[in-house]
Protein backbone atom coordinates (compact mmCIF):
# COMPACT_ATOMS: atom_id res chain seq x y z
CA UNK A 1 0.00 0.00 0.00
CA UNK A 2 2.88 2.04 0.30
CA UNK A 3 3.82 5.10 2.50
CA UNK A 4 0.78 6.67 4.49
CA UNK A 5 0.14 9.55 6.31
CA UNK A 6 -2.19 10.18 9.41
CA UNK A 7 -3.17 14.41 9.22
CA UNK A 8 -5.60 15.40 12.28
CA UNK A 9 -7.05 18.56 11.40
CA UNK A 10 -8.68 19.55 15.13
CA UNK A 11 -11.28 22.42 13.93
CA UNK A 12 -13.85 23.97 15.83
CA UNK A 13 -16.56 21.60 15.34
CA UNK A 14 -14.74 18.58 15.92
CA UNK A 15 -11.53 17.03 14.48
CA UNK A 16 -11.07 15.24 11.07
CA UNK A 17 -8.90 12.38 10.84
CA UNK A 18 -7.95 12.38 7.26
CA UNK A 19 -5.45 9.19 5.77
CA UNK A 20 -2.90 9.95 2.81
CA UNK A 21 -0.76 7.74 0.47
CA UNK A 22 2.41 9.29 -1.20
CA UNK A 23 0.41 10.84 -3.92
CA UNK A 24 -1.64 12.42 -2.05
CA UNK A 25 -4.57 10.55 -2.31
CA UNK A 26 -7.62 10.22 0.33
CA UNK A 27 -7.94 6.86 1.70
CA UNK A 28 -10.23 7.45 4.65
CA UNK A 29 -11.73 9.86 6.77
CA UNK A 30 -13.09 10.32 10.11
CA UNK A 31 -14.85 12.88 12.15
CA UNK A 32 -15.33 12.84 15.78
CA UNK A 33 -17.08 16.16 16.96
CA UNK A 34 -16.82 17.80 20.42
CA UNK A 35 -18.70 20.23 22.37
CA UNK A 36 -17.88 23.93 22.79
CA UNK A 37 -19.31 25.81 25.78
CA UNK A 38 -20.27 29.40 26.39
CA UNK A 39 -20.39 31.06 29.87
CA UNK A 40 -21.13 34.05 28.60
CA UNK A 41 -21.34 36.42 25.29
CA UNK A 42 -17.88 37.08 25.27
CA UNK A 43 -16.71 33.72 26.31
CA UNK A 44 -16.16 30.75 23.74
CA UNK A 45 -14.53 27.76 25.73
CA UNK A 46 -13.82 23.88 24.74
CA UNK A 47 -12.73 21.04 27.21
CA UNK A 48 -9.14 19.69 25.47
CA UNK A 49 -9.45 16.42 26.88
CA UNK A 50 -12.08 15.85 24.15
CA UNK A 51 -9.19 16.73 21.68
CA UNK A 52 -7.52 13.87 22.61
CA UNK A 53 -10.88 11.32 22.95
CA UNK A 54 -11.31 12.75 19.36
CA UNK A 55 -8.00 11.58 18.31
CA UNK A 56 -7.66 8.39 19.59
CA UNK A 57 -11.39 7.55 18.17
CA UNK A 58 -11.24 8.83 14.82
CA UNK A 59 -7.22 7.29 14.89
CA UNK A 60 -8.75 3.79 15.31
CA UNK A 61 -11.71 4.05 13.14
CA UNK A 62 -9.67 5.67 10.49
CA UNK A 63 -7.28 2.54 10.67
CA UNK A 64 -10.26 0.13 10.33
CA UNK A 65 -12.34 2.14 8.09
CA UNK A 66 -9.01 2.10 5.53
CA UNK A 67 -8.08 -1.34 6.08
CA UNK A 68 -4.81 -1.06 6.95
CA UNK A 69 -2.40 -2.10 9.54
CA UNK A 70 -0.32 0.04 12.13
CA UNK A 71 2.90 -0.97 10.49
CA UNK A 72 1.33 0.90 7.38
CA UNK A 73 1.52 4.14 9.06
CA UNK A 74 4.77 6.14 8.27
CA UNK A 75 3.79 9.60 10.23
CA UNK A 76 1.45 11.43 11.90
CA UNK A 77 0.14 15.53 11.41
CA UNK A 78 -1.21 18.00 12.39
CA UNK A 79 -3.39 21.01 11.73
CA UNK A 80 -5.17 22.72 14.39
CA UNK A 81 -7.75 26.01 14.74
CA UNK A 82 -5.27 28.98 15.94
CA UNK A 83 -5.08 31.56 18.43
CA UNK A 84 -5.92 29.54 21.47
CA UNK A 85 -4.79 29.70 24.87
CA UNK A 86 -4.98 26.06 27.19
CA UNK A 87 -3.04 26.42 30.55
CA UNK A 88 -1.47 23.21 31.61
CA UNK A 89 0.86 21.99 34.34
CA UNK A 90 4.57 20.32 34.00
CA UNK A 91 2.55 16.71 33.29
CA UNK A 92 0.60 18.32 30.56
CA UNK A 93 -3.01 18.13 32.57
CA UNK A 94 -5.04 21.34 31.58
CA UNK A 95 -5.82 23.45 34.19
CA UNK A 96 -9.03 24.83 32.92
CA UNK A 97 -10.88 24.59 29.74
CA UNK A 98 -9.03 26.21 26.53
CA UNK A 99 -9.88 29.27 25.39
CA UNK A 100 -10.84 29.46 21.72
CA UNK A 101 -10.21 31.60 18.79
CA UNK A 102 -13.77 32.99 19.00
CA UNK A 103 -13.41 33.99 23.10
CA UNK A 104 -13.57 37.30 23.57
CA UNK A 105 -13.09 38.29 27.06
CA UNK A 106 -10.14 39.76 27.24
CA UNK A 107 -10.91 43.16 26.08
CA UNK A 108 -9.66 44.84 28.86
CA UNK A 109 -6.58 43.58 28.76
CA UNK A 110 -6.55 44.65 25.07
CA UNK A 111 -6.60 48.28 26.35
CA UNK A 112 -4.08 47.69 29.23
CA UNK A 113 -1.59 46.00 26.34
CA UNK A 114 -2.20 49.11 24.03
CA UNK A 115 -0.83 51.71 26.76
CA UNK A 116 2.51 49.55 26.76
CA UNK A 117 2.50 48.94 23.41
CA UNK A 118 1.31 51.05 20.44
CA UNK A 119 -0.82 49.05 17.82
CA UNK A 120 1.63 50.11 15.49
CA UNK A 121 4.28 48.95 17.33
CA UNK A 122 2.09 45.12 17.74
CA UNK A 123 1.32 45.47 13.89
CA UNK A 124 4.88 46.11 12.63
CA UNK A 125 6.27 42.80 15.18
CA UNK A 126 3.55 40.57 14.35
CA UNK A 127 1.86 40.94 11.24
CA UNK A 128 -1.69 41.19 13.25
CA UNK A 129 -3.57 44.00 14.70
CA UNK A 130 -3.89 43.59 18.26
CA UNK A 131 -7.43 41.73 19.18
CA UNK A 132 -9.24 39.97 22.15
CA UNK A 133 -9.36 36.90 19.71
CA UNK A 134 -5.52 36.63 19.82
CA UNK A 135 -3.85 34.35 22.63
CA UNK A 136 -2.12 37.20 24.16
CA UNK A 137 -5.32 38.64 25.78
CA UNK A 138 -5.85 35.28 27.07
CA UNK A 139 -2.80 34.85 28.64
CA UNK A 140 -3.38 37.82 30.51
CA UNK A 141 -7.23 37.20 31.14
CA UNK A 142 -5.66 33.72 32.98
CA UNK A 143 -3.32 36.36 34.98
CA UNK A 144 -6.11 38.98 35.56
CA UNK A 145 -8.84 36.62 36.79
CA UNK A 146 -7.38 33.47 37.32
CA UNK A 147 -4.18 34.05 39.04
CA UNK A 148 -4.10 31.05 40.56
CA UNK A 149 -4.30 29.47 37.24
CA UNK A 150 -1.54 31.38 35.71
CA UNK A 151 0.67 30.30 38.46
CA UNK A 152 0.78 27.17 38.19
CA UNK A 153 0.50 26.93 34.49
CA UNK A 154 4.07 25.24 33.10
CA UNK A 155 2.86 26.34 29.66
CA UNK A 156 0.30 27.64 27.61
CA UNK A 157 -0.48 25.69 24.33
CA UNK A 158 -2.86 25.54 21.42
CA UNK A 159 -5.00 23.11 20.12
CA UNK A 160 -2.70 20.99 18.29
CA UNK A 161 0.47 21.24 20.80
CA UNK A 162 -1.92 19.69 23.69
CA UNK A 163 -2.19 16.44 21.72
CA UNK A 164 1.21 16.84 20.37
CA UNK A 165 2.50 16.46 23.96
CA UNK A 166 0.27 13.72 24.71
CA UNK A 167 1.36 11.60 21.84
CA UNK A 168 5.02 11.85 22.06
CA UNK A 169 5.55 13.50 26.05
CA UNK A 170 7.32 16.85 24.13
CA UNK A 171 6.88 20.48 24.62
CA UNK A 172 6.26 22.17 20.62
CA UNK A 173 4.69 24.58 18.68
CA UNK A 174 5.23 25.84 14.91
CA UNK A 175 5.63 29.20 13.33
CA UNK A 176 2.65 29.35 12.06
CA UNK A 177 0.32 28.38 14.52
CA UNK A 178 2.43 30.85 16.76
CA UNK A 179 2.06 33.51 14.53
CA UNK A 180 -1.49 34.01 15.62
CA UNK A 181 -0.99 34.41 19.03
CA UNK A 182 -0.01 38.27 19.36
CA UNK A 183 3.58 37.60 20.70
CA UNK A 184 5.54 36.18 17.40
CA UNK A 185 8.10 38.46 15.85
CA UNK A 186 7.15 37.46 12.56
CA UNK A 187 10.53 38.81 10.78
CA UNK A 188 12.50 37.36 13.51
CA UNK A 189 10.62 33.70 13.85
CA UNK A 190 10.81 34.09 17.11
CA UNK A 191 8.83 34.65 20.28
CA UNK A 192 8.71 38.48 20.80
CA UNK A 193 10.87 39.50 23.31
CA UNK A 194 9.76 42.69 23.30
CA UNK A 195 6.39 42.58 23.43
CA UNK A 196 6.90 39.30 26.40
CA UNK A 197 9.13 42.06 28.65
CA UNK A 198 6.26 44.89 27.93
CA UNK A 199 3.47 42.97 29.04
CA UNK A 200 5.59 40.67 31.82
CA UNK A 201 5.41 37.23 30.51
CA UNK A 202 7.84 34.90 30.61
CA UNK A 203 8.98 32.98 27.75
CA UNK A 204 9.32 29.93 29.72
CA UNK A 205 5.41 29.52 29.58
CA UNK A 206 5.47 29.12 26.02
CA UNK A 207 6.46 25.82 24.00
CA UNK A 208 9.74 25.97 22.25
CA UNK A 209 9.18 26.79 18.27
CA UNK A 210 9.31 24.70 15.47
CA UNK A 211 9.52 24.89 11.47
CA UNK A 212 5.88 23.04 10.52
CA UNK A 213 7.72 19.90 8.79
CA UNK A 214 9.55 19.42 12.53
CA UNK A 215 9.67 15.49 13.66
CA UNK A 216 9.31 16.63 17.05
CA UNK A 217 9.05 13.34 18.58
CA UNK A 218 7.75 9.97 18.49
CA UNK A 219 4.60 7.89 19.88
CA UNK A 220 4.83 6.96 23.58
CA UNK A 221 4.21 3.17 23.91
CA UNK A 222 1.52 4.74 26.32
CA UNK A 223 -0.06 6.98 23.56
CA UNK A 224 0.49 4.21 20.83
CA UNK A 225 -1.44 1.26 22.40
CA UNK A 226 -4.23 3.99 23.19
CA UNK A 227 -4.96 5.18 19.54
CA UNK A 228 -3.64 1.72 18.48
CA UNK A 229 -0.49 3.01 16.53
CA UNK A 230 3.24 1.36 16.74
CA UNK A 231 5.38 3.00 19.47
CA UNK A 232 8.13 5.04 18.09
CA UNK A 233 5.58 6.45 15.31
CA UNK A 234 7.07 9.87 14.12
CA UNK A 235 5.15 12.70 14.73
CA UNK A 236 5.32 16.87 13.08
CA UNK A 237 4.33 19.58 14.83
CA UNK A 238 2.56 20.47 11.75
CA UNK A 239 0.39 24.10 11.62
CA UNK A 240 -2.26 26.50 11.93
CA UNK A 241 -5.14 25.72 10.12
CA UNK A 242 -5.22 28.49 7.42
CA UNK A 243 -1.13 28.01 6.46
CA UNK A 244 -1.65 24.46 6.00
CA UNK A 245 -5.21 25.10 3.99
CA UNK A 246 -2.71 26.94 1.98
CA UNK A 247 -0.26 24.12 1.56
CA UNK A 248 -3.24 22.08 0.79
CA UNK A 249 -4.40 23.94 -2.18
CA UNK A 250 -1.11 24.50 -3.37
CA UNK A 251 -0.10 27.63 -2.35
CA UNK A 252 3.50 27.28 -1.73
CA UNK A 253 5.22 29.86 -3.90
CA UNK A 254 5.51 33.17 -3.51
CA UNK A 255 2.77 35.95 -5.79
CA UNK A 256 0.15 32.59 -5.44
CA UNK A 257 -2.94 33.02 -3.79
CA UNK A 258 -6.17 31.11 -2.63
CA UNK A 259 -9.76 31.74 -1.07
CA UNK A 260 -11.30 29.98 1.64
CA UNK A 261 -14.94 29.57 1.63
CA UNK A 262 -16.41 28.54 4.29
CA UNK A 263 -18.28 29.91 6.50
CA UNK A 264 -16.27 32.55 7.27
CA UNK A 265 -13.88 32.73 4.29
CA UNK A 266 -10.21 34.58 3.69
CA UNK A 267 -7.98 35.63 0.94
CA UNK A 268 -4.24 34.25 1.56
CA UNK A 269 -1.03 34.68 -0.98
CA UNK A 270 2.41 32.82 -0.45
CA UNK A 271 5.18 35.56 0.04
CA UNK A 272 8.80 35.63 0.88
CA UNK A 273 8.42 38.32 3.53
CA UNK A 274 5.46 39.95 5.98
CA UNK A 275 3.04 42.09 4.70
CA UNK A 276 2.24 45.30 6.10
CA UNK A 277 -0.84 46.93 4.63
CA UNK A 278 -0.61 51.32 5.50
CA UNK A 279 -4.23 51.02 6.50
CA UNK A 280 -4.07 47.50 8.50
CA UNK A 281 -6.73 45.89 6.19
CA UNK A 282 -5.01 42.81 5.78
CA UNK A 283 -2.49 40.82 8.50
CA UNK A 284 0.27 37.96 7.94
CA UNK A 285 0.78 34.60 9.18
CA UNK A 286 3.48 32.67 8.85
CA UNK A 287 3.63 29.90 6.37
CA UNK A 288 4.78 26.07 7.07
CA UNK A 289 8.50 26.73 6.23
CA UNK A 290 10.78 29.32 7.73
CA UNK A 291 11.46 32.19 5.18
CA UNK A 292 7.68 31.45 3.45
CA UNK A 293 5.00 34.28 4.84
CA UNK A 294 0.80 34.13 4.02
CA UNK A 295 -0.76 37.52 4.12
CA UNK A 296 -4.33 37.39 4.79
CA UNK A 297 -7.39 39.65 4.72
CA UNK A 298 -10.29 37.48 6.48
CA UNK A 299 -14.11 38.21 6.47
CA UNK A 300 -16.34 37.21 9.17
CA UNK A 301 -19.79 35.89 7.59
CA UNK A 302 -19.49 34.22 3.67
CA UNK A 303 -20.64 30.64 3.77
CA UNK A 304 -22.28 32.09 7.15
CA UNK A 305 -24.05 34.64 5.33
CA UNK A 306 -25.38 31.81 2.79
CA UNK A 307 -26.61 29.52 5.41
CA UNK A 308 -28.46 32.58 7.35
CA UNK A 309 -30.23 33.15 3.90
CA UNK A 310 -30.87 29.35 3.52
CA UNK A 311 -32.43 29.03 7.72
CA UNK A 312 -34.07 32.63 7.30
CA UNK A 313 -35.59 32.59 3.51
CA UNK A 314 -35.60 29.74 2.05
CA UNK A 315 -37.15 26.92 4.09
CA UNK A 316 -39.58 25.78 1.20
CA UNK A 317 -36.18 24.35 -0.22
CA UNK A 318 -34.71 23.17 2.58
CA UNK A 319 -37.87 21.06 3.21
CA UNK A 320 -37.99 20.23 -0.64
CA UNK A 321 -34.01 19.39 -0.87
CA UNK A 322 -34.54 16.77 2.22
CA UNK A 323 -37.46 14.91 -0.15
CA UNK A 324 -35.41 15.05 -3.40
CA UNK A 325 -31.96 13.93 -1.30
CA UNK A 326 -29.67 17.10 -2.47
CA UNK A 327 -28.61 19.95 -0.97
CA UNK A 328 -30.81 23.22 0.09
CA UNK A 329 -27.90 25.15 -1.39
CA UNK A 330 -28.29 23.62 -4.72
CA UNK A 331 -32.09 24.72 -5.08
CA UNK A 332 -31.14 28.07 -3.67
CA UNK A 333 -29.04 28.15 -6.45
CA UNK A 334 -31.24 27.43 -8.78
CA UNK A 335 -33.40 30.43 -7.92
CA UNK A 336 -30.73 32.43 -7.98
CA UNK A 337 -29.75 31.90 -11.50
CA UNK A 338 -33.05 33.50 -12.73
CA UNK A 339 -31.64 36.56 -12.12
CA UNK A 340 -29.28 38.71 -13.66
CA UNK A 341 -26.04 39.76 -12.19
CA UNK A 342 -26.77 42.77 -10.01
CA UNK A 343 -29.93 41.84 -8.70
CA UNK A 344 -31.80 44.73 -10.19
CA UNK A 345 -30.00 47.17 -7.80
CA UNK A 346 -30.47 45.30 -4.91
CA UNK A 347 -27.17 45.19 -2.73
CA UNK A 348 -26.54 42.58 0.46
CA UNK A 349 -24.25 43.98 3.31
CA UNK A 350 -22.75 40.46 4.61
CA UNK A 351 -21.96 41.82 8.41
CA UNK A 352 -24.27 39.65 10.01
CA UNK A 353 -21.25 39.33 12.69
CA UNK A 354 -19.85 42.62 12.40
CA UNK A 355 -16.48 42.53 9.66
CA UNK A 356 -13.29 41.86 10.15
CA UNK A 357 -11.51 42.80 6.92
CA UNK A 358 -11.49 45.39 5.57
CA UNK A 359 -13.73 47.36 7.52
CA UNK A 360 -12.47 45.83 11.37
CA UNK A 361 -15.88 46.90 12.63
CA UNK A 362 -17.78 45.48 15.08
CA UNK A 363 -20.88 47.33 14.72
CA UNK A 364 -21.40 46.39 11.69
CA UNK A 365 -24.87 44.83 10.48
CA UNK A 366 -26.03 42.77 7.91
CA UNK A 367 -27.97 45.10 5.46
CA UNK A 368 -30.44 44.44 2.38
CA UNK A 369 -30.44 47.70 0.31
CA UNK A 370 -32.09 48.70 -2.66
CA UNK A 371 -35.53 46.71 -2.42
CA UNK A 372 -38.37 47.33 -4.48
CA UNK A 373 -41.81 45.66 -5.37
CA UNK A 374 -40.27 43.90 -8.73
CA UNK A 375 -37.80 41.85 -6.60
CA UNK A 376 -38.43 38.29 -5.23
CA UNK A 377 -36.86 35.84 -3.08
CA UNK A 378 -34.33 34.37 -6.20
CA UNK A 379 -33.39 38.48 -5.84
CA UNK A 380 -32.69 38.36 -2.04
CA UNK A 381 -30.31 34.34 -2.42
CA UNK A 382 -28.64 35.90 -5.18
CA UNK A 383 -27.81 39.53 -3.33
CA UNK A 384 -26.20 37.56 -0.90
CA UNK A 385 -24.03 35.47 -2.79
CA UNK A 386 -22.97 38.55 -4.83
CA UNK A 387 -22.68 40.60 -1.29
CA UNK A 388 -20.27 38.14 0.36
CA UNK A 389 -18.27 38.15 -3.22
CA UNK A 390 -18.12 41.94 -3.36
CA UNK A 391 -16.62 42.57 0.22
CA UNK A 392 -14.24 39.35 -0.76
CA UNK A 393 -12.93 42.44 -3.78
CA UNK A 394 -12.15 45.02 -1.45
CA UNK A 395 -9.85 42.69 0.25
CA UNK A 396 -8.06 41.30 -2.89
CA UNK A 397 -7.94 45.23 -3.96
CA UNK A 398 -5.84 45.53 -0.56
CA UNK A 399 -3.75 43.44 -1.76
CA UNK A 400 -3.97 44.88 -5.27
CA UNK A 401 -3.05 48.30 -4.22
CA UNK A 402 0.76 47.09 -2.57
CA UNK A 403 1.45 44.87 -6.08
CA UNK A 404 0.07 41.43 -5.29
CA UNK A 405 -1.88 40.87 -8.17
CA UNK A 406 -2.59 37.03 -8.76
CA UNK A 407 -4.18 35.73 -12.16
CA UNK A 408 -5.70 33.27 -10.25
CA UNK A 409 -7.41 32.16 -7.39
CA UNK A 410 -7.05 28.56 -5.88
CA UNK A 411 -11.09 28.13 -4.59
CA UNK A 412 -11.50 25.42 -1.12
CA UNK A 413 -13.69 25.36 1.48
CA UNK A 414 -17.11 23.74 1.84
CA UNK A 415 -18.67 26.97 -0.31
CA UNK A 416 -16.49 26.10 -3.49
CA UNK A 417 -18.72 22.58 -3.74
CA UNK A 418 -21.22 25.14 -5.85
CA UNK A 419 -20.26 25.81 -9.35
CA UNK A 420 -22.95 28.89 -9.27
CA UNK A 421 -21.06 30.59 -6.47
CA UNK A 422 -17.27 29.39 -7.99
CA UNK A 423 -18.85 31.50 -11.04
CA UNK A 424 -20.10 34.59 -9.59
CA UNK A 425 -16.63 35.10 -7.65
CA UNK A 426 -14.86 34.66 -10.83
CA UNK A 427 -16.90 38.04 -12.32
CA UNK A 428 -16.78 39.88 -9.05
CA UNK A 429 -12.91 39.40 -8.69
CA UNK A 430 -11.53 39.12 -12.46
CA UNK A 431 -9.63 36.83 -11.95
CA UNK A 432 -10.28 32.85 -12.98
CA UNK A 433 -11.61 30.45 -10.20
CA UNK A 434 -9.19 27.31 -10.16
CA UNK A 435 -10.71 24.72 -7.93
CA UNK A 436 -8.96 21.96 -6.92
CA UNK A 437 -10.26 17.76 -6.35
CA UNK A 438 -9.67 18.39 -2.07
CA UNK A 439 -12.73 21.14 -1.10
CA UNK A 440 -12.66 20.35 2.46
CA UNK A 441 -9.60 18.36 2.90
CA UNK A 442 -7.17 20.62 1.77
CA UNK A 443 -6.31 21.54 5.05
CA UNK A 444 -5.91 17.97 6.38
CA UNK A 445 -3.88 18.01 2.83
CA UNK A 446 -1.85 20.54 4.12
CA UNK A 447 -1.02 18.70 7.06
CA UNK A 448 -0.33 15.81 5.53
CA UNK A 449 2.16 17.01 2.99
CA UNK A 450 4.14 18.98 5.85
CA UNK A 451 4.13 15.45 7.87
CA UNK A 452 5.66 13.73 4.78
CA UNK A 453 8.12 16.55 4.83
CA UNK A 454 9.15 15.61 8.14
CA UNK A 455 9.47 11.89 7.55
CA UNK A 456 11.39 11.99 4.22
CA UNK A 457 8.62 11.12 1.95
CA UNK A 458 8.41 14.27 0.12
CA UNK A 459 11.78 16.33 -0.60
CA UNK A 460 9.82 19.52 0.36
CA UNK A 461 6.82 21.44 0.25
CA UNK A 462 7.16 22.32 -3.38
CA UNK A 463 5.34 18.61 -3.71
CA UNK A 464 2.26 20.59 -3.30
CA UNK A 465 2.43 21.68 -6.75
CA UNK A 466 2.10 18.04 -7.70
CA UNK A 467 -0.29 16.51 -5.53
CA UNK A 468 -2.97 18.91 -5.80
CA UNK A 469 -5.16 18.52 -8.59
CA UNK A 470 -7.02 21.26 -10.28
CA UNK A 471 -10.18 19.64 -11.48
CA UNK A 472 -12.66 22.63 -12.55
CA UNK A 473 -11.90 26.40 -14.42
CA UNK A 474 -14.14 29.70 -13.91
CA UNK A 475 -13.65 32.09 -15.90
CA UNK A 476 -13.92 36.15 -15.78
CA UNK A 477 -16.67 37.09 -18.60
CA UNK A 478 -16.17 40.59 -20.20
CA UNK A 479 -20.25 41.63 -19.69
CA UNK A 480 -20.33 40.12 -16.34
CA UNK A 481 -17.05 41.90 -15.11
CA UNK A 482 -18.63 44.96 -16.37
CA UNK A 483 -22.07 44.87 -14.04
CA UNK A 484 -19.77 44.05 -10.89
CA UNK A 485 -17.35 46.91 -11.81
CA UNK A 486 -20.73 48.96 -11.68
CA UNK A 487 -21.67 48.06 -8.73
CA UNK A 488 -18.65 47.59 -6.64
CA UNK A 489 -18.18 51.11 -5.64
CA UNK A 490 -21.92 51.58 -4.95
CA UNK A 491 -21.47 48.32 -2.70
CA UNK A 492 -18.70 49.86 -0.57
CA UNK A 493 -20.31 53.85 -0.37
CA UNK A 494 -23.35 52.05 1.09
CA UNK A 495 -21.63 50.44 3.98
CA UNK A 496 -19.47 54.22 4.71
CA UNK A 497 -23.08 55.80 4.30
CA UNK A 498 -24.15 53.25 7.38
CA UNK A 499 -21.73 53.95 9.31
CA UNK A 500 -23.78 55.94 11.96
CA UNK A 501 -26.64 53.91 11.45
CA UNK A 502 -24.33 50.81 12.45
CA UNK A 503 -23.20 52.69 15.39
CA UNK A 504 -26.32 53.68 16.67
CA UNK A 505 -27.99 50.32 16.52
CA UNK A 506 -25.08 49.36 18.79
CA UNK A 507 -26.80 50.15 21.70
CA UNK A 508 -29.82 47.54 21.33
Amino acid sequence: MGKLIIAHDLGTTGNKATLFNEEGEKIASEFFGYDTYFPDALSVEQDAEDYWQAVVYSTRQLLEKGKVKKEDVEVISFSGQMMGALPVDEKGQPLYHILIWADRRGIEEVEWIKERIGEDRIYQLTGHRLSANYSLAKILWFRNHLPEVYNKAYKFLLAKDFVVFRLTGQWATDFSDASGTNLFDLARETWSGEILEKVGIEEDKLPPLYPSTTVVGELTKEAGEECGLLPGTPVVIGGGDGPCAACGAGIVEKGEAYLYLGSSSWIAFASSQPFYDPEKRTFTFHHLEKGLFMPTGTMQSAGGSYQWCRDAVCEREKVLAQELGVSAYQLMDLEASKVSPGCGGLLFLPYLLGERAPWWNPHARGVFIGLTPSHNKSHLIRSVLEGVSLNLRIILDAFREQGLCPDTLRLIGGGAKGDFWSHILAQVLGVEILRPRYLEEATSLGAAIAGGVGAGIFKGLEVAKELVKIEDHFSPRAEMVEVYNRLYPIFKKAYLSLLPVFDDLSSF
